[in-house]
Order: C-alpha cells, then sequence, then structure tokens
C-alpha cells in the first residue's frame, strides 16, 4: 500500500460519484480510496460516523450493488479500497426505532437481548435509561399533549414530535404519565441531562449511544459486513474511528487482526501527544497521521519569530497555554460531562468504601485534569505497561503539587487507575473506566476549548498538534521522528488534513509562513486588537479573527459568519452554544465585517499574505512534499492536492470540484503550471508517480538519511534511490542575501529532478542551483557514479 486518497461519502457524493474521480485519482497516483463509513447512517449525514444499521451499506451511498460497482471499477484501474469503522457508538436519534437493538433495549430494558450492546449504568435510576430529551419538564410535555400513546407497527408506543418509544409488552395503558412509569426508560428534559442521563456517549453527544464492542457477540453484529467485504476481496484495509473511546483497544485490534485476511491493513485514529508512542503491542499498520503531521510543522516553522509572536499575544491578558489548557479542562470536566464524571467518582467510590466520598472526588479530578496524554490502556489482570506506570505516576505527581492535602487519595486513585490495588469488581471496572473518562476530558478541553481560547499562533491549534511547537520547532525534530517511523512504524499514515481538521494543510502553511514574518504579524495583531476595542470585542478574540482572514483568504461571509460562531462558542468563555451571548457574537461579527471590507484592516491583511507570497509558496509545497514521501502510506484529504482554505467541519466536508481538479491535471501536461494550485498538483502528481515506480526506495525495510547541508534553509532526506529537498524560513534567508554559495551534501550520482527535469551531480551541490525554479527538490537518482 503506497497512497490512500480520503472520500467523504453522502447523499449528495455517492459511491457512483466516487466511481466517476476513479481514473482521475489513478492518474493522479494513488493506490487506494480510503471511504468514510459506509454502514447505514442517519439519514442526510454529511459523515457516516451516527451509524444506525450495521447489517447493511448506505442505500443512500448506493447501497450493496453500488458499492461492489465502485470496487470493480477501482480494481480495475490498479486501485484498492479501505474503508472507516465506527466501533465505538452508533446514533440514538428519532424515530428511535431506527436503531432496532437501541429499541430493543429500550422495550424491554436490562433483560433485553440486546442488553449488553450498550454501556449503560443500571444502579442509577433503578436500572432504567435515562434520556433526557425533552424540550420541556416531563409534566408539561404530558400536559400539553406533547407526550401522547399511539401504535408503530401494530405496538404501542408513546410518541414525542418525531421521537417514538417503545412500550414495553404489558405496560399498556390510556393515561401516558402512567404507562411511562412503567416502561424501562425514563424521559426528562434535556436541562436535567447531568441527573438522568446513565449510558456512555461520544463525548458529549447524547444522540450518539455508546457500543460495548469489547463483547464478542457486539463485535460480532456489527462488524459482519465488513469483515464479509474484506473476506470477498473487496476492502483491503480499515480506519478505526475513535479507537480511545473503547474500554479494551488492545482487545479490539487483536480481536479485528484475527478476523480479517492476510496482508489487511489496519489503522487506528489515534492522537499522540509529543513523546507519546503507538502502544507497541497492537498488531496495526499505524496511525492515521496526527503525529506526521506535527512533525512536518515542526520542521518549516521558524522559531525566530517566538518573542515577538508571544509579547503580541501576551498583552491579551490571556493565561499561558498550561493554565489555559487546565481551566479547560476544569470547566469541561465539571460541566458538559457531568455524568461521565459522576459515574467514574460512583464507581471510585465502591472500589474504595473505607476513602471520604468527596475528598475522593475532588482528588480524582485533580489526577483527570492533570493527565498529559488522552488516555491509559490498562487490562485488567495484566500489569500495566511501563509507558501507562510512568503517564500515571507523572498526573499524581502533578496533582499532588497543586493539591497536597490530597496526597493519600491521589495515592489510591494511582494505584486503582494501574490496575495493581486487589480486588473487587468496582476496582478492575475503574481502571478500565478511568481511561474511557480522560479521553474526552482531553478531547473537549484542549482540543475543543483551549485551541479556540489560546491565540498566539492558531495554525498549531491542530488535532494532535502542539501550540507550543512555536518555541523549539527544529527540523531535528522531523528527522528523528522519521526515523523512529521507519524503524516502528513504516505503514503508518502520513497526511496534513482529515476530515476532522480545524484548518486545512494550506490555511496553516499561510499562518506558518506569515509567522515568520515577525513584523507584519505585530502589525496586524496589534491593528485588529485596537479595532476590537471598538467594537467591545476581546483583543483575544481579535487575534481568532485576524489570524482566520489570514489563513482562509476571502473565503465570504457565510463561511466566515458560520466558523467565528463556532470557534467562540467553542471556547465556552464569552459565549456558548448553550446559554451564549448573542450580543457579544455580534460584535465579533461585526469586527470582522470591518476586517473583510474594502480598505483598512484588510488592506493590511492583504499586504501581509502579498509581502510574504514565496514563503507562503515554500510552506504549501514544502509540506505537501513531506507528508507524500516521508516514510508511511501517504494519505491526502480530498482536494487538498489543489491549494485549498478550508476551515473545521462542516466547513472541509464539501464535495471537492473534481472536474476542474482533473482538467488541471490534463492541462499541466501541454502547458505547465499557471499558478500555486497547479504547481501543487504537480507536486503532487509527480511525487505519487515516483513512489509507485520506485517502491523499493519508499519500502518498509530502507534507511532514512538527514541530508547534510551548510544552511539551516534547508530541510532534506535521502531513502534509496531518492532525495527530498525543502526550504524553510525563507524570510530570514531573504533577509540574508538569498543562498549565495550555501550548499548541501548529495549521495554520489547523477539526480534529476521529477518536478522540473533538471539534473544536479552528487556531492556538494549549490542550493541556489537545486532551488532555482521551486523552493523545493524531489531528486531521483539515474545513476549511481
Amino acid at each position: 500500500m503506497i497512497a490512500t486518497y480520503r472520500l467523504q461519502l453522502h447523499a449528495g457524493f455517492t459511491f457512483a460519484d466516487a466511481e466517476a474521480v476513479v481514473p482521475y485519482l489513478r492518474d493522479l497516483g494513488v493506490t487506494h480510496l480510503y471511504l468514510s463509513p459506509i454502514l447505514t447512517a442517519v439519514p442526510g449525514s454529511l459523515h457516516g460516523y451516527d451509524v444506525l444499521d450495521h447489517t447493511r451499506i448506505s442505500e443512500a451511498l448506493g447501497g450493496h450493488a453500488g458499492f461492489e460497482s465502485l470496487a470493480g471499477t477501482a480494481r480495475s484501474n490498479g486501485l484498492g479500497l479501505v474503508v472507516d469503522v465506527v466501533p465505538n457508538h452508533m446514533a440514538l436519534v428519532p424515530p428511535e426505532h431506527a436503531n432496532a437493538p437501541a429499541w430493543e433495549l429500550l422495550r424491554n430494558g436490562r433483560e433485553s437481548a440486546t442488553a449488553s450492546w450498550f454501556d449503560v449504568d443500571w444502579d442509577l435510576l433503578g436500572a432504567r435509561i435515562g434520556l433526557p430529551v425533552l424540550g420541556e419538564p416531563l409534566e408539561e410535555a404530558i400536559s400539553s399533549g406533547q407526550l401522547r400513546l399511539d401504535e408503530y407497527a401494530g405496538e404501542a408506543v408513546v410518541r414525542y414530535h418525531d421521537h417514538v418509544f417503545p412500550v414495553a409488552p404489558g405496560t399498556q395503558g390510556d393515561d401516558v404519565a402512567e404507562v411511562l412509569s412503567r416502561q424501562h426508560y425514563v424521559l426528562a428534559f434535556w436541562r436535567e441531562r447531568d441527573d438522568v442521563l446513565n449510558y456512555r456517549r461520544f463525548f458529549d453527544v447524547d444522540s450518539l449511544i455508546a457500543v460495548r464492542v469489547e463483547a464478542e457477540e457486539v463485535f460480532e453484529a456489527t462488524h459482519a459486513v465488513l469483515l464479509d467485504l474484506n473476506q470477498q476481496g473487496l476492502v483491503e484495509g480499515f480506519r478505526i474511528d475513535h479507537v480511545d473511546g473503547l474500554a479494551d483497544p488492545a482487545g479490539y485490534v487483536a480481536r479485528l487482526r484475527e478476523r480479517v485476511r492476510p496482508g489487511t491493513a489496519i489503522w487506528v485514529e489515534k492522537i499522540l501527544e509529543p513523546g507519546e508512542r503507538l502502544p507497541g503491542g497492537w498488531p496495526v499498520e499505524g496511525s492515521t497521521g496526527y503525529d506526521a503531521g506535527r512533525a512536518i510543522t515542526a520542521a518549516l516553522l521558524d522559531p525566530a519569530s517566538a518573542p515577538a509572536l508571544s509579547e503580541v499575544w501576551e498583552q491579551t491578558g490571556e493565561p499561558d497555554f498550561d493554565a489555559t489548557v487546565h481551566a479547560s479542562k476544569t470547566q469541561v470536566y465539571g460541566g458538559m460531562l457531568t455524568p461521565e464524571r459522576r459515574r467514574l467518582e460512583r464507581v471510585a467510590a465502591r472500589a474504595l468504601p473505607d476513602a471520604d466520598p468527596d475528598r475522593l472526588a475532588e482528588a480524582l479530578s485533580a489526577l483527570v485534569i492533570a493527565m498529559r496524554v488522552y488516555r491509559t490502556y490498562v487490562r485488567p489482570g495484566t500489569p500495566a505497561t511501563p509507558e501507562t506506570t510512568t503517564v500515571l505516576a507523572a498526573a499524581g505527581e502533578s496533582a499532588a503539587v497543586k493539591h497536597p492535602e490530597l496526597k493519600d487519595e491521589l495515592g489510591w486513585l494511582v494505584e486503582l487507575a494501574m490496575a495493581e490495588r486487589p480486588g473487587s469488581e468496582a476496582a478492575l471496572e475503574f481502571a478500565v473506566r478511568f481511561g474511557q473518562t480522560c479521553d474526552p476530558v482531553t478531547a473537549k478541553g484542549v482540543e475543543d476549548t483551549a485551541y479556540y481560547r489560546w491565540h498566539r499562533m492558531d495554525a498549531l491549534n491542530e488535532v494532535g498538534g502542539d501550540p507550543l511547537l512555536l518555541d523549539h520547532a527544529a527540523p531535528e525534530l522531523l528527522h528523528e521522528w522519521a526515523a523512529e517511523q521507519q524503524r516502528e512504524r513504516p505503514l503508518s499514515m502520513t497526511g496534513l488534513s482529515t476530515h476532522d481538521s480545524k484548518r486545512s494543510e494550506d490555511v496553516r502553511a499561510r499562518l506558518i509562513a506569515l509567522a515568520g514574518d515577525a513584523e507584519s504579524w505585530v502589525r496586524c495583531a496589534e491593528a485588529f486588537t485596537e479595532a476590537a476595542a471598538g467594537h467591545d470585542v476581546h483583543p483575544a478574540d481579535a487575534q481568532l479573527v485576524w489570524q482566520t482572514i489570514a489563513g482562509a483568504g476571502d473565503i465570504g461571509s457565510e463561511r466566515l459568519t458560520g466558523y467565528l460562531l463556532k470557534a467562540l462558542r467553542e471556547a465556552k468563555e464569552r459565549t456558548a452554544h448553550v446559554n451564549g451571548d448573542p450580543d457579544y457574537e455580534s460584535r465579533v461579527l461585526e469586527l470582522a465585517a470591518e476586517a473583510t471590507a474594502p480598505g483598512g484592516l484588510k488592506a493590511l491583511v492583504d499586504t501581509a499574505v502579498a509581502h510574504n507570497a514565496e514563503a507562503i509558496r515554500a510552506a504549501v509545497l514544502g509540506q505537501k512534499l513531506l507528508a507524500l514521501t516521508l516514510p508511511g502510506v501517504a494519505d491526502s484529504y480530498q482536494g487538498t492536492e489543489v491549494v485549498n482554505l478550508r476551515l473545521v467541519d462542516p466547513d472541509n466536508r464539501w464535495t471537492a470540484d473534481f472536474a476542474t481538479m482533473r482538467n488541471r491535471l490534463e492541462g499541466l501536461a501541454v502547458r505547465g503550471p499557471r499558478d500555486l494550485a497547479d504547481e501543487k498538483l504537480l507536486l503532487t502528481s509527480r511525487a505519487l508517480a515516483l513512489r509507485r515506480a520506485m517502491r523499493d526506495s519508499f519500502g518498509e525495510h530502507v534507511e532514512y538519511h538527514p541530508v547534510a547541508t551548510e544552511t539551516r534553509h534547508v530541510v532534506g532526506f535521502v531513502r534509496g534511490e531518492i532525495a527530498v529537498l525543502v526550504t524553510r524560513a525563507v524570510q530570514r534567508l531573504e533577509a540574508a542575501g538569498g543562498w549565495g554559495d550555501l550548499r548541501l551534501a548529495l549521495p554520489e550520482g547523477l539526480w534529476r529532478d521529477e518536478i522540473t527535469e533538471n539534473l544536479h551531480g552528487g556531492g556538494e551541490s549549490r542550493c541556489a542551483d537545486v532551488f532555482v525554479d521551486y523552493p523545493v527538490a524531489l531528486l531521483r537518482r539515474v545513476h549511481r557514479s
């Protein structure tokens, strides 16, 4: 497997639409189509992660026949298929009978045939399932007639707007309140969620109910269709969504590996913090590549500008990043994840019955918030790994510094989390549930809160990113990562954009380039701070506004408004999704309108972008070339083979303009590139063609060697018979007078640049000769002597 291409499927882009673009993707050079989930999802879903029925391929996408046709066309064009798998959760939406296992659970409760499917806290609500779906208190919904008795498929049901709830056998009646009192579920006002919601969710999304895929019968039922497609040879690889949500990720991937055809690729979506590694025992090719994006950014980012950017950000009055993370995680754990927090507290209290419950809850909060990775991986009955021991010990020590009075309780909880304390079923449950709870706290607290508050440099606030990277970015970080990737996980994915990216790769590239021009950056930042004061907008939010406009360009008021509202609400400081502040939001949008009107702020940003055009070009092309040639399977998100200035979902889940890209690709052979989008497309196609033609140079056992240079303005490496060279920190290079006589060293031989077709000799080469046409070079050794 060489290169994957991610396609977002939905009713507006079906299997037939994907089939139509296969020839283009073949010509582009990919080897596998990487499809978003294909099983039946909520009608109208634009992503497919809200699966309703695991037994059927989505009819909205084209059904089984449509999938087989796509697979056949792909195969006849030399391409394979990779499919996204969603093992952690499924949709619980109206009408509830659309989810057959959940319907059975609601109908028959704890004794139902599907009770083992779902992670329900049966000790809460007297073994009933809490459903906080009402728009008003239960009594009002009944008295107003919104809740009413009816029939569905010959059975008694309770209806509430679009919701349909089953009535358990033998509990029928004429009075709604009386019938509801006898059901296996409790209907409640959505504002009562914290007290009644007792099933595990995907993060804080009530409509995505967690599935207990660790149970063998659940695994078999939810994977039967996908495994059958694999056994037929129609699917050659799987991408596992949100593996950190599972009770036993290691056990899941081991079971999956046992059930797939030999040679099937498995990747897990796993966010690795700096210095963290994918657990070594997992039988997978690797991760989906968030860590690759971070390493590439580290190589291209110029830390020389850090003092200036830090100073202008500090003037906003926001706390440092660690304090921001601590406050964000505290708010998330104590607020939106209250049901998960209370459940974990109850399990801890059962496991430690002699401890004071209030002190234990306080210590548990401190420990969860102190975790510096997404989660631990503890399997009851198996000793904790050294990595887990180190992580938990560090979290315990960090929490104890802030809360010395809770040192004993923290020690007990760390032992529980490592599954080292003897005993009870509750103790074993705690070790598992602790990891499952830490994950959403980190995801929602850091990615979806802190990253929307801390705007020193937004290009670094990415899924799997590191906002502090600006302080220590260096090419060596990329080389260290690449050498380890080649050694440990040579088939792990490398990529720059995904369907979950907060900013597409080219938005980030523009900001990376602009950060290298500290003078322009500070000028924009200060101007927006001054303008924000006139709108009574917080200066931190002004930094979000100008960086969004600089990164995304002329995106139009509708997209800009949608993004800014989402970002402000995710920050949960001056407004929010629930109980927000419309007046403040309007003031921010007024600032954005001023900033996108001709002249003034817009002219200032446009000037900064134009002044740094060559640096932007180097960043766009440089990071793409690295992603396509580093150790691993190169992954491209739809439409990112050309310049792509998209923001977080739903903006980045648009349907790519394949017709235009196909015309561009065909035109390149005739007229050559006309703009940066053409250059990126040319680079992508040439890099992918080279990977297919020279598989040995990109193989699992080829060594990775950094290229020796006389300058910090070049990042390069050699793998087999290919060499890759990119330019970094363009502004400082230009300020120093350009390349001059600076040199780099290539292995002996004659090298041809696959982008320009220029020839270069081995040994010492002048950088000015290598980078004469482009700020990047993709070299192939055509003769060794």
